[in-house]
């Protein structure tokens, strides 16, 4: 036999010590690896997860340009906080706030003056919505403030449905504001002007309205709100202000319907969140809120450090970051355009307006239609489905088995007052094609064929697809 000395050229990658010595997974490693193998042990164990272009539950951006993936790649070492040091990469994001807030129509924007511009970009819409929230507050506090009362002495609220994303739920508890949750209803996954002015008073720091709901995709009667709310100030009622969770509906509705008056358009709105990360068509994670002037970001919440090598406003919650997620929102603003915004959200609206119809054109074994369409894509590339009753198995079943093929579509239950409703949810997104969508059609008519035929009515675990 040939003598293979240790430390020969042939290194087989799966030979090595890959193979013959198990690695630790919950302490360091007594020796160091090779950059080749501690790529290819991770490489290998990710494979596990399932592939991100067919998870239809997420909203998150998974498919970028590859010239995006570049830029951000060479951006991964510069601290977004060092404004100093990279004032490029700190003049970009100014940019992106100033598009953000234009496209929002905010107050006293100045071509000449981008500092005009009162925002900033955030990690995801989660720290957006706590700046916001907090812009509240201070402002409700401020307001009692000048009444002569003591804040101290009273307990803020935040009114909002029960269809909320959770980080309001942890806005409020963390910042010690009382929740107030709006139910839904079968049938009504929106709240509404009545429950709203039911719910307010005068130590109400906001109401939110949600632009693209997580559950459904559908579009709050933001306009409506407003109008109820302006008619109660006008009454001598509490004067509330209204703040957009624009997360996945801020980069589509301006798109596809301009026309809807639902930002600063209506004088009630002071301000709004939206993720970049979602149809901002950026991969995670990037969000940001605008104020609609520098009224409504009290000064307080302002920080300015001098250690970074100038003196430098904050005011986000997060500190250290990458400023790759900017420079790659930025990279889509100029890529696109307002022109390629309008073409993709047309696109993913119309793959998602067929796949609806095709759901809605889908009947079981006895003639009936299998599935009734909630939302079907029209206001965000969101389409959510339930099964009509009778179908002897469950929404869960249906999601389980979709695994099966690849395909990660979620089943939950709606929010409180229409929680006996279940419902499968797939968002469209850039990078889920026409011809995909087709084979998750196809791939779903196979499952219902399977699930009619056993009709075992409910062997998967809901609490396990619980949304």
């Amino acid at each position: 036999m040939p003598n293979v000395s240790n430390h020969s050229s042939l290194t087989p990658a799966y030979t090595g010590r890959l193979s013959t010595t198990p690695l630790p997974a919950l302490r360091l490693p007594d020796e160091s690896m090779e950059p080749e193998q501690t790529y290819q042990f991770i490489h290998d164990e990710l494979m596990l997860d399932g592939s991100s272009r067919l998870n239809l539950a997420t909203f998150v951006t998974t498919w970028m340009d590859p010239e995006a993936d570049r830029l951000m790649a060479e951006t991964f070492d510069k601290n977004m906080i060092d404004k100093d040091e990279y004032p490029v990469t700190a003049a970009i994001e100014q940019r992106c706030v100033c598009m953000v807030a234009d496209l929002f129509h905010a107050e006293d924007l100045r071509d000449d003056d981008p500092s005009t511009a009162v925002g900033v970009s955030t990690v995801g819409s989660s720290e957006a919505v706590m700046l916001a929230g907090l812009a509240l507050k201070w402002r409700w506090r401020e307001k009692l403030e000048k009444a002569g009362t003591d804040w101290r002495s009273r307990t803020p609220n935040l009114v909002m449905g029960s269809n909320v994303q959770v980080v309001w739920e942890k806005f409020c508890r963390y910042f010690d504001v009382e929740a107030r949750y709006l139910p839904m209803e079968p049938g009504r996954y929106v709240i509404t002007p009545e429950q709203v002015l039911d719910a307010v008073d005068e130590d109400t720091i906001g109401v939110v309205a949600i632009l693209g709901t997580t559950f459904t995709g559908e579009l709050e009667p933001v306009a409506a709100i407003c109008a109820a709310l302006n008619k109660l100030a006008a009454n001598s009622g509490p004067d509330i202000p209204v703040h957009v969770d624009a997360a996945s509906g801020g980069f589509v509705v301006p798109f596809l319907h301009p026309d809807v008056e639902w930002d600063f358009r209506l004088p009630r709105v002071v301000s709004i969140n939206v993720s970049g990360h979602k149809y901002g068509l950026t991969y995670p994670g990037i969000g940001f809120v605008v104020w609609r002037n520098s009224e409504h970001l009290p000064e307080d919440l302002v920080f300015r450090v001098n250690y970074l090598g100038g003196d430098m406003p904050t005011f986000t919650l997060n500190f250290s970051r990458s400023g790759n997620q900017v420079v790659g929102q930025y990279y889509n603003f100029l890529r696109l355009g307002r022109q390629g915004f309008v073409q993709v959200m047309r696109c993913l609206s119309d793959t998602a307006q067929w796949f609806s119809h095709e759901l809605a054109g889908m009947v079981g074994p006895d003639g009936k239609r299998v599935f009734e369409v909630i939302s079907d894509g029209s206001a965000i590339p969101v389409v959510a489905f339930r099964l009509f009753e009778g179908a002897g198995y469950t929404v869960f079943d249906i999601s389980a088995l979709l695994r099966s093929y690849g395909w990660q579509v979620p089943a939950y239950t709606m929010p409180e007052g229409a929680s006996d409703i279940a419902v499968l949810r797939v968002v469209v997104r850039e990078g889920f094609s026409a011809n995909l969508a087709r084979a998750l059609r196809d791939d779903l008519l196979e499952v219902l064929a399977k699930l009619g035929k056993a009709n075992i009515g409910g062997f998967a675990d809901e609490a396990h697809f619980a949304h």
